[in-house]
């Protein structure tokens, strides 16, 4: 009998424990939110990314775009998300820029957002269409220069990285060029292809397809060092000393998301990360995969976030 009630005794606490522990996560689909339209350099590491996640976790992974301001409207929705860890966002490094060129956003950076992983890291390409008058850096200079008024550079919006780092290059070197975004690299790239601007700072995952196939000629890249998919194309710094800029992708949850729900996710991102198939896809196109920590990101994000506070000022950049 005592051995009968000590069973059933056992029995609801391990009912009850399981219900409190409520279901596996995830127990459906994740959403995850990208800032800039299809075909750009978040969506090609995103789309692998989610398919292979997808298989791990047996759930769909759903990218939803949600282009335009830089980043923010995709931000400001995640904020708002419920933190559950079924609403995912891949940032930018424009996440990182947003703060210091806009004079306020719909969100705090880092109070509205649980760090989850520092996916990838991407050095820029400057590329040009065929019929740009400069084939080096220092003969984009002398250009910029000697003919005011007639360069322009594309970006993929205001206040991405493409812009900054153009505007970033004006400041260090005195060449003249105009500003003409566009909502995402991908409308970047067929601008560019199209002739209707001179040049762009653009990531090197959507423009070297283009270089490849002899439809664009590749300037230089920004990195520290040359591109080992590009081994012949030299930095900038070998012309502007010190111009190094990096692009940069992460993925955040809402503010607010359980600890334990941050470390699957961290987790998961990492082991997708390192399957060799995906591996290779993604360093094909100029990645450097990465697959951080929740602490380790929220401590990238810091420096990032000072780093190009000193940049927007020195550039004098700023948007309404």
């Amino acid at each position: 009998m005592i051995r009968s009630i000590l069973a059933a005794a056992m029995l609801g606490i391990s009912c009850l424990g399981a219900a409190q522990a409520g279901p596996a996560y995830p127990d459906r689909p994740i959403t995850l939110l990208i800032p800039y339209p299809p075909g750009g350099s978040a969506d090609m590491l995103a789309r692998p990314l989610g398919a292979e996640l997808q298989k791990k976790w047996g759930q769909p992974v759903v990218l939803e775009y949600k282009p335009g301001a830089g980043g923010t409207i995709a931000s400001a929705q995640l904020a708002r998300a419920k933190p559950d860890g079924h609403t995912l966002l891949m940032v930018l490094a424009a996440h990182a820029i947003n703060p210091s060129l806009y004079p306020s956003l719909p969100y705090d950076t880092r109070r509205d957002f649980a760090p989850v992983s520092l996916a990838a890291t991407l050095p820029m390409l400057v590329a040009a269409p065929l019929a740009t008058p400069a084939d080096t850096v220092g003969e984009l200079i002398a250009y910029g220069k000697s003919h005011p008024g007639k360069l322009s550079f594309a970006s993929a919006g205001n206040g991405n990285t493409s812009h900054l780092a153009a505007e970033m290059f004006k400041n260090q070197t005195g060449a003249d060029m105009m500003h003409v975004p566009y909502k995402g690299s991908g409308p970047a790239v067929v601008a560019l292809l199209g002739g209707e601007v001179s040049l762009m700072f653009d990531s090197i995952s959507t423009s070297l397809p283009q270089v490849r196939a002899g439809k664009l000629k590749a300037i230089a890249v920004t990195g520290e060092r040359r591109s080992p998919l590009l081994p012949d194309v030299p930095t900038v710094a070998e012309t502007v000393p010190g111009f190094v800029v990096n692009g940069w992708y992460g993925v955040l949850a809402p503010a607010g998301t359980p600890p334990a729900i941050v470390d699957t996710l961290s987790r998961g991102i990492a082991e997708a990360l390192a399957v060799p198939a995906l591996k290779q896809q993604v360093e094909g196109y100029g990645y450097e995969i990465v697959g951080s920590t929740s602490d380790e990101f929220a401590r990238h994000i810091d420096r990032e976030l000072a780093a190009w506070k000193k940049a927007v000022e020195t550039s004098g950049a700023r948007l309404n």
